[in-house]
C-alpha cells in the first residue's frame, strides 16, 4: 500500500511533524530520506535514457536520409532474376579468385536452386541449375563501395495469378555512392543479355504474365527454311515495311500492329519459317495456346495487350481452335474463351499496340471471314508442299553441289517432282528433310524419294 511505502512514509512524518510549520529546516530532513532520494534518482535515469533512446531513434532516421540510399527491387520486375544471376556469378568468381574484376567481394552465404526444364521435340529433356541469392542479407564490395543486399520474402502475400510468394531485394549503401546502382544493374543486365546471344527465347502466359518457356533456343538460320521462290522476300519486305513506319501509323491515327496468316499443308515449314524470322530480326517468341484451361476471353486480351518488346506472338493451328465459333480441345474440353472475345483480342478497343500476330493454320477454308478481314490478319500467304525448285534448293543444302553427279542428282530429283505433280502427287518439305537427314549420300536419297512417291501412287 502507499502509505506502506518508506519514500512517502518520509514525507507523512515531516509533514506531520508538529514543528513543520515552525522549522523549515525539520522539512528539509525529510527530503534528505534515502528511500526518496533513490525514487528521484530512478525516475531521472529512466527519463534521460527515454530521451537518448528517442535521439537515437531520430538520429538513425535522420542518418539514414541523409546519408544512405536503398533501391528495392521486386520479383515483379524484369531486373530481379538479373540481379540475382549477377550476385551468383560474382560469388562463383569470388569462390575461385578470391576477388572478382569487378573489384567486388561478396559474402553471400545462403543460396537458392532455381532448376530450369527444357523440353525437346524429340521427347527428350535437359535440366538446368541456377544458384541464386537465398533469403537474408548479404554484404559485397562493389567498385569500391560496400553494399548490404537484402532479399525478403512474404509467404502471406502470394501473387494472385501465379501463386508465387511476393520477393523483394533491396540494396542498401551510401549517399555519395548512389551512382553506383545504375552500373550495377546495367552489368547484371548485360550478363543475362550475354546468355541469351545468338539464342531465340519462347515465353509462354504463366497466369498473366508472360514467362520464358525452358532454355533459349540456339536461333535458326534463315536460309535454313527453304520456301518456293518469292514467299520469303515477300514476308520479309512487307514485315519491315511496318517496323520503319511507326510514325506513319500515328500520323493516321491507325493502330500500329499486324496480322498474317501461313496456310497450308502440314510439313511445309510455316512454324519453322516463323521460328527462323524471328531470329533473324532479334525477335522472341510468344506461343499462345488457345486451347490452355483457364484461359478466358479478359485474360487473352491482357495477355495480347501486354505482349513484351521485339516480340512475335505466335497462334498454332487456329484452325482447330474454334468449331463453329465454340472452342474445344481435342480431349472434349470447351474453353471459356468465345469466338468474339478471341476477335476483340486481336482488334478491339482493349487491345494492345505495337504488336505482331502470326496465325497458321491447315484448313483456311475453315476459318471464318470476320477473323480473317483486313485489320485483324492484313497478309496471307499460301505455304505448299515441295515444289521442284524447294527439292533441289533443298537438297543441295544437305549435299553441296560437287562433285559432278551430286549436280545429276539433284537436276533428277527436280525433275522427278516436277513430274508427279502433274498427277497431283506431292510430298511436303519437312518429309524431303526427314529422308535427307536419314540418307548420308545423294544417290540413297533419290531411291528413297522415288519410294515415297511410289507409296503415294499405291495408295
Amino acid at each position: 500500500m502507499v502509505a506502506e511505502n518508506p519514500i512517502f512514509e518520509g514525507l507523512n512524518n515531516a509533514a506531520a511533524s508538529p514543528s513543520l510549520q515552525n522549522s523549515p529546516k525539520t522539512w528539509l530532513e525529510g527530503l534528505d530520506n534515502p528511500y526518496f532520494q533513490a525514487g528521484f534518482g530512478l525516475m531521472g535515469v529512466t527519463v534521460v535514457f527515454g530521451g537518448l533512446r528517442k535521439f537515437t531513434t531520430v538520429a538513425d532516421v535522420f542518418l539514414r536520409r541523409r546519408l544512405l540510399v536503398q533501391v528495392e527491387i521486386n520479383n515483379k520486375d524484369r531486373a530481379y532474376p538479373w540481379l540475382l544471376s549477377w550476385m551468383a556469378r560474382q560469388n562463383q568468381i569470388n569462390q575461385s579468385l578470391k576477388r572478382g574484376s569487378g573489384s567486388l567481394i561478396s559474402k553471400s552465404h545462403r543460396l537458392s536452386v532455381e532448376t530450369t526444364v527444357e523440353q525437346h521435340q524429340n521427347g527428350s529433356s535437359s535440366v538446368s541449375f541456377n544458384l541464386v541469392a537465398g533469403t537474408g542479407m548479404h554484404w559485397l564490395k562493389y567498385r569500391g563501395a560496400w553494399m548490404q543486399v537484402v532479399r525478403e520474402r512474404d509467404t502471406r502475400s502470394m501473387q494472385m495469378m501465379s501463386g508465387n510468394p511476393w520477393e523483394t531485394v533491396t540494396l542498401t549503401t551510401l549517399s555519395r555512392d548512389r551512382d553506383i546502382f545504375p552500373e550495377l544493374l546495367a552489368e547484371a543486365r548485360d550478363l543475362a543479355m550475354r546468355g541469351q546471344e545468338g539464342k531465340l527465347v519462347i515465353q509462354t502466359p504463366w497466369g498473366t504474365e508472360w514467362r520464358p518457356f525452358g532454355l533459349p533456343k540456339r536461333k535458326r538460320p534463315l536460309h535454313s527454311v527453304v520456301l518456293d521462290n518469292g514467299i520469303a522476300a515477300t514476308i520479309e519486305n512487307d514485315l519491315q515495311s511496318f517496323l520503319n513506319r511507326r510514325q506513319w501509323y500515328v500520323d493516321r491515327g491507325i493502330p500500329y500492329r499486324r496480322g498474317y496468316l501461313l496456310h497450308g499443308p502440314p510439313g511445309s515449314g510455316k512454324s519453322s519459317y516463323i521460328q527462323a524470322l524471328a531470329g533473324s530480326l532479334d525477335y522472341n517468341l510468344c506461343l499462345l495456346n488457345l486451347s490452355e484451361r483457364g484461359l478466358g476471353d479478359d485474360k487473352l486480351t491482357y495477355l495480347l495487350s501486354t505482349v513484351p518488346e521485339r516480340s512475335f506472338v505466335l497462334i498454332e493451328d487456329v484452325d482447330a481452335a474454334f468449331n463453329k465459333r465454340v472452342q474445344t480441345s481435342e480431349d472434349g474440353y470447351q474453353s471459356s474463351i468465345t469466338f468474339s472475345g478471341f476477335l476483340n483480342a486481336l482488334d478491339g478497343v482493349a487491345s494492345g499496340e505495337e504488336r505482331i500476330v502470326f496465325l497458321t493454320t491447315n484448313h483456311i477454308e475453315r476459318l471464318d471471314p470476320a477473323l480473317i478481314r483486313p485489320g485483324r490478319v492484313d497478309f496471307t500467304q499460301y505455304v505448299g508442299d515441295a515444289t521442284p525448285n524447294q527439292a533441289r534448293t533443298l537438297f543441295e543444302r544437305f549435299y553441296g553441289t560437287e562433285p559432278l553427279e551430286t549436280i545429276d542428282i539433284g537436276q533428277h530429283l527436280h525433275d522427278l517432282v516436277k513430274e508427279e505433280m502433274k498427277y497431283g502427287r506431292y510430298v511436303s518439305m519437312a518429309a524431303l528433310q526427314g529422308l535427307f537427314i536419314r540418307n548420308d549420300d545423294a544417290q540413297g536419297a533419290l531411291v528413297a524419294c522415288q519410294q515415297i512417291f511410289h507409296e503415294i501412287k499405291s495408295t
